[in-house]
Formats: C-alpha cells, structure tokens, sequence
C-alpha cells in the first residue's frame, strides 16, 4: 500500500511545492486561495461560454448573499478572470463574463470536476470506511 503522500507521477524539479503554504504574503497562496474557494468555482463555471447579468447569478448559485456575490465579482475583476460591462441604460444593465485568462482558468476547473465525477464512488467509499473507523475507536 502507498502512502498518502506518494504520488509517482508528481516531478517538482528543483521547487519545494510546500513553500508557498508557509508564507502568508505569498502571492501564489493568494491567488490559489481566491480561485480554489467555492464561490469563486462556482461564478467561472457559471460563466462558461455565457454571459450572465448578476441577478441571473445570485438565482444560479444557491446560498450566496449578494454581497458574497459582489465581494466574489470584485475580486475576480480585479484577478483578471471576469469582465465587467456597464450598459449606459435605465435601469444600469451590468453584465460578466469570463475573460481569456478566466477561460483558461475554467479549463483547469472542469478537469478537477472530471476527475471528482471519475472518483466520486471511490471516495464515497472511502469516507464510509473511515466513518466506521471513527464509529468503532469512539465506542471503545
């Protein structure tokens, strides 16, 4: 059996793939730290090929507050994977879609979500395992 850490097919060359974790400037923990949390996963797949008004978001993401939804816009504006449009109307017409570097993102995104559908029932499996572990250490 491997250990959880063994991965035969990861070659980091000469970089420490842990370093970034321990330094909280660290503009690659930022960025990894926006784009990995749920909503920000969410809103890129959302806007896949599409542009969506941010109502239309807000009623496509269920749980999100509207200021989560802004808060999250903003900062993938600002990170360069969303784009903004104003339209000059009444009542505004505010409108997002992905740019090319958040399409490039969403790429990246998707073949996580192929690989959890692929492995969904082995992890599935997994948890019960250690469910009925945590059961039985409990008990004793």
């Amino acid at each position: 059996m491997k250990s959880p850490s063994y991965c035969d097919s990861t070659d980091y060359g000469d970089s420490d793939p842990f370093q970034w974790d321990t330094r909280e400037d660290c503009e690659v923990r930022q960025i990894l730290d926006r784009v990995a949390d749920k909503w920000s996963l969410l809103v890129i797949a959302l806007l896949e090929r599409r542009t969506l008004r941010f109502t239309e978001l807000r009623n496509k993401i269920d749980g999100i507050s509207q200021r989560m939804l802004t808060v999250t816009l903003r900062q993938l504006e600002r990170d360069g994977l969303v784009e903004r449009t104003v339209h000059p109307v009444v009542p505004p017409k505010v409108e997002y879609a992905l740019t090319d570097l958040g399409c490039t993102l969403h790429d990246t995104i998707k073949a996580l979500v192929t690989w959890t559908e692929a492995h969904q029932e082995e992890i599935a499996a997994a948890r019960a395992a250690y469910d009925r572990r945590a059961a039985q250490e409990a008990a004793v």
